[in-house]
């Protein structure tokens, strides 16, 4: 599947954040509705699905935003860094939220 990022739309601009009680990762819904605008995906089948795909869309996204140039975003990165060490020890591994 190939999406399209808007011009105007920036990775900061999701404002990735991870909720103290539980770790659970928050962003902001404006710039996935409008890469889904563009891209011609609905937003429920995207966000809301059975096999939501809002998780590796913002992965991909992060990838080009990084090879573009991009600064690193501290939260994504430690998602990253939770997943290589899930697939390292077999999974089931996750820092407390801010402590990758």
């Amino acid at each position: 599947m190939r999406i399209t990022i808007p011009a105007d739309v920036k990775f900061c601009d999701l404002s990735l954040s991870r909720r103290r009680e539980d770790g659970a990762v928050v962003f902001a819904m404006d710039p996935i509705e409008a890469i889904c605008d563009a891209s011609g995906l609905e937003l429920e089948v995207v966000v809301g699905g059975p096999q939501p795909l809002v998780g590796a869309l913002i992965a991909a996204w992060y990838v080009a935003h990084r090879e573009s140039g991009g600064d690193p975003d501290p939260v994504q990165e430690d998602l990253i860094e939770e997943r290589r060490l899930e697939a390292e020890r077999g999974g089931g591994f996750s820092y407390r939220a801010g402590h990758a």
